[in-house]
Parts: structure tokens; C-alpha cells; sequence
């Protein structure tokens, strides 16, 4: 008698481990969120082609317009991954099936199902800003990760878009918002990205503003005046409990992105730090434990560019100098290899963080940039603007994609003219040193601006490992 459970298996592209996932098969997909910044034509997820033995490789293939305009496609994720693998949530029959994402402008999130034909996603659900409000207390959702036991959201405000923002979760089969995560938010106020260390029961929050401090761009009474994030917040996942927090201090601005060690044996992470009002540079932190205690560490400092003030936006003239504005960081699938997006000068930096406490560069590219404008040799105008945004790793750490748009309203502070949108493919040599896939240059429509991307079947970003 056949076994009725016989083809009821693991989603495939879930792995226990990190070594594991990194000898997947590669992508041959990747979806981009896009956005109108005149809020005119609805957003899209973009679905471009990466498989270089297609006749379409390079090119949007197609591309899913949301149902509303103004939404503001940023961050989104997976509604399942590696996590459900883990032994004390598991969920193994769950499916990387559906991509959840929200409007950071609209509060609206959509459930973007990528079966029967992962080139033509179709929009499954969308929940809209009330329920989202009611059900949670939160809104302007911006990062998604696929836990063990439910899809969590970080929201930059409270129901009135206020402080605090915070957290929560949503069930991975049928998209209901469940509730706030925070049982005891302590101090936490601001919110921005959220991450954990699964093997050690921690979750890690950032820090931007409130909604009113950033839609309308940055406000510069806000960011000299040190009122911007500058925190990191650690948390009890189990407990859903404030533990600690750690102040970069008020020269310290914008403390971003979290890219915690994807062995989960590993307590330790990368946060980068925008902006520093001393001298306009821009920093790699690492977090880790000291004794009992969370502590961080200053790795990596990456220092302003003189500039003529004749060249520079409004918002630097009187600085004389190009921030790099380190906007996103990510990790390779084996911890060695940091990627550091410039979106300022326009580089794109490579280190080699085996030792997370030593850094060593390993490789750089350079395009767009506030002054530089440096060129790709795909593009078929000179000059290119917007720089190195959005960062994506494969799982075999190979391949790596970028965009160069950072938000609507702050694109044209540091690009007045608006940023003409593109997404480039670095190739990544396994002993260190990248450079420019010359036949991958995405010239975007100029009716919308490219953010983040996710890779078919997972990246480095996207998934958490229970097992080293």
C-alpha cells in the first residue's frame, strides 16, 4: 500500500544549516520591489531574469502591479524559510511559496504568491492598514523575516504613526495579523530593522525615526540635533522581553541594518552606523557578548571625500564633502565575507570578517556616486547616478545584486535631479575580489526606482539556520 504521506516532504529549498544551503542550486530569478515616486502608477514587483544561459538574462521579464498607488514598496521577505526547520518551533511542511510585502508608505501589505509560475506571480491577499492597526498597534511595515513559528514584522509607528514602533507577527499559512511580539518593550521607543541569534535566544532591534521624522526626507534639525537612531536593542525571543540596550552615542546617526552570524553557534553580528556629525563618516560595527552582557565594537570606519561645494546637492554644500552614507550591509552564507553599499560615493566594498574583530578589504567597485557618476560597462549612457543601495548575496556567496535607490523623499536630497534606476551583478571569487557582470546592467523604467531584491529559493539575507 502507498504510503499517503509519501510526498509530504521538506520544502526543498529549506536547509538545517548554512554549509548546507550554500551548495543549493543557483537562482535563476530574482524579484525587485519598485516603486513610483510621484505616487502616480501603481508600485510593482519587478521579476528579473539571472539565469545567464537565458536568451532573457539581464532583463525584467515581468512585471506585477499592486491594486493601489502611494504604497512605497521598501523591504519584504518569505512567508517560510530555513527556520522552520528548528527543532523548537518546527514547522517542516511549511512552503517558501508566498512573498509578503508591505508599503512602508500605506501601511497595505500584499501576499505575493509565486506558484504555479514563479515568472508570473499573482497577488494572493492583501491586508489593509486597519486590520494591521487593530490587530497589532503598528504601522508603516518595513522588514520581514520568516521565523520559526510565524512571519515577523518590524513597524516604524504605533496606530498613529508615533512612537513607540515595534514589532509583529503574522501567521505564515493564512497571512492574519496575530498581534504585537513585545510583551516588555523597557525603554525601546524607535524602530527600524529586526534580526536574532536563533541559537541563543536573542532578537536584536535598530533604530531610524518616526514616520513624521523621514517621509518627507530627512530633516536636518533632527539629524545635527542627534535625534535620529542610535541604538541597538537586545530582547529575549522566548520571554519577548527587553534586556538591553547599547547607545552609540549622540554622534552616531541611523544605526541600521542587522546582519547577525548565520552560524547559529556564532554570537555575533553587523550593524552599520549611516552618518557620524563629526566628520560625515560612516562605520561597521560588531555586537557580541561580553560576559553576560551584549557589548559592540567599532570595526571598520570609512571616511567622507572632499568635495567642491559647486558640484554638491544643497543638503552637503556647506560640508564640502561626499558622506559614503553606508546604507545596507550583508553576509556571506559562511560568515567570511562582508558587503558594504556606499550609496553616496558609489562604492560597493568587499571584506574579508573571517576575524569579525580584524576586517580586511577584499574588493571594491565603484558606480554612480553623488559626485563620481561613475559608469558600468553595460550601461548605454555615461553617467549614472543613484549608488550601490540595495545589496543581495547568493547562498553559494558567488553572486552578488544591487540597486541604487534608497527611499522617495531622500533620493532627491542627495540626487536632486532623481535617481534613474539600475540593478547590477558582481561576480565574487571564493578567495576574495569582486567585479562587474559586464552583460548584466538593468536600465529600470523610468516610471519606477528599484529597492530591494530577493533571490528564487533564498539569500543571504532572507533565511535562519538552527544548525551549524
Amino acid at each position: 500500500m502507498a504510503n499517503p504521506l509519501g510526498t509530504w516532504k521538506p520544502d526543498p529549498s529549506f536547509y538545517p544549516s548554512p554549509r548546507m544551503a550554500m551548495k543549493a542550486e543557483p537562482e535563476t530569478l530574482a524579484y525587485v520591489a519598485a516603486f513610483d515616486p510621484t505616487r502616480q502608477v501603481p508600485d510593482e514587483l519587478a521579476v528579473v531574469d539571472v539565469d545567464p544561459k537565458s536568451a532573457t538574462y539581464g532583463k525584467i521579464v515581468h512585471s506585477l502591479a499592486m491594486p493601489n498607488v502611494g504604497d512605497e514598496l521598501h523591504h519584504f521577505g518569505w512567508n517560510a524559510c530555513s527556520s522552520c526547520l528548528c527543532p523548537n518551533a518546527p514547522h517542516p511542511h511549511a512552503e517558501r511559496r508566498y512573498l509578503v510585502v508591505p508599503g512602508l508608505k500605506s501601511s497595505r501589505i500584499h501576499i505575493v504568491d509565486t506558484k504555479p509560475d514563479a515568472r508570473r506571480p499573482t497577488i494572493a491577499k492583501v491586508v489593509e492598514p486597519p486590520e494591521v492597526a487593530e490587530r497589532a498597534g503598528y504601522t508603516r511595515p518595513h522588514t520581514v523575516h520568516c521565523g520559526p513559528e510565524g512571519i515577523y514584522v518590524a513597524a516604524l509607528g504605533n496606530a498613529e504613526g508615533k512612537a513607540p514602533g515595534g514589532v509583529f507577527l503574522m501567521d505564515h499559512e493564512t497571512f492574519e495579523v496575530r498581534g504585537r511580539w513585545e510583551m516588555d518593550r523597557g525603554p525601546q521607543q524607535l524602530s527600524y530593522d529586526v534580526w536574532w541569534h536563533l541559537g541563543h535566544d536573542t532578537l536584536v532591534t535598530s533604530e531610524w525615526g518616526t514616520p513624521d521624522t523621514f517621509e518627507n526626507g530627512l530633516v536636518p534639525e533632527i539629524l545635527l540635533g542627534a535625534k535620529y537612531g542610535k541604538r541597538l536593542h537586545f530582547w529575549d525571543l522566548h520571554k519577548r522581553k527587553h534586556l538591553q540596550t547599547i547607545d552609540f552615542g549622540d554622534k552616531y546617526q541611523l544605526v541600521f541594518e542587522l546582519r547577525p552570524a548565520h552560524d547559529p553557534t556564532k554570537a555575533y553580528g553587523f550593524v552599520n552606523a549611516v552618518v557620524c556629525l563629526e566628520d560625515l563618516s560612516s562605520s561597521i560595527w560588531v555586537w557580541h557578548r561580553d560576559g553576560d552582557k551584549w557589548a559592540v565594537t567599532k570595526v571598520i570606519d570609512i571616511p567622507a571625500e572632499p568635495a567642491d561645494p559647486d558640484v554638491l546637492p544643497p543638503m552637503l554644500k556647506g560640508f564640502g564633502a561626499v558622506p559614503p552614507l553606508v546604507t545596507d550591509i550583508d553576509l556571506s552564507m559562511d560568515d567570511r565575507f562582508l558587503y558594504v553599499s556606499c550609496w553616496g560615493t558609489g562604492d560597493l566594498l568587499q571584506f574579508d570578517v573571517s576575524d569579525p574583530f580584524r576586517p580586511k578589504q577584499t574588493g571594491k567597485v565603484r558606480i554612480g556616486g553623488i559626485v563620481s557618476r561613475a559608469s558600468h560597462p553595460g550601461a548605454k549612457n555615461g553617467a549614472l547616478n543613484g549608488g550601490p543601495q540595495m545589496v543581495e548575496v547568493s547562498r553559494d556567496g558567488r553572486r552578488v545584486y544591487f540597486t541604487n535607490s534608497l527611499y522617495g523623499a531622500i533620493d532627491e536630497q542627495f540626487y536632486p535631479e532623481g535617481i534613474d534606476g539600475w540593478m547590477v551583478k558582481l561576480d565574487a571569487k571564493p578567495e576574495g575580489g569582486i567585479a562587474f557582470d559586464e552583460k548584466f546592467f538593468v536600465e529600470w523604467p523610468k516610471s519606477h526606482r528599484p529597492h530591494q531584491v530577493r533571490l528564487q529559493g533564498g539569500d543571504c539575507s532572507s533565511d535562519s539556520y538552527c544548525y551549524p
